[in-house]
């Protein structure tokens, strides 16, 4: 794949994960959920990393903090879901 189009595809994920993003703050924003605070915080994590990826070109030295971003993505992802249904602390004595 040319690198031209590595990044037009860079920049179609870091859209979608933007749009993402929007979609469940407003969710947040209806509900005040922070379920999808967590996932809100997670897509615009993932869209700012793939906009960089796609703008610029990192060097070999700091291209793992990019995977290190995706791993914070994903551990906000799950500790939302953890936390989502986990049991609340009423429930645990009966």
């Amino acid at each position: 794949m040319s690198e031209t189009a590595g990044s037009l595809l860079m920049g179609a994920v870091a859209m979608a994960s933007f749009v993402a993003m929007l979609f469940f703050l407003r969710y947040w924003r209806q509900t005040r959920d922070g379920f999808f605070l967590l996932f809100a915080i997670s897509f615009g994590l993932d869209a700012a990393t793939r906009a960089v990826l796609g703008l610029w070109r990192l060097s070999e030295e700091a291209e793992p903090l990019a995977y290190l971003a995706r791993l914070v993505t994903f551990g906000l992802i799950i500790a939302a879901i953890v936390r989502k249904n986990w049991p609340a602390r009423a429930d645990r004595g009966k």
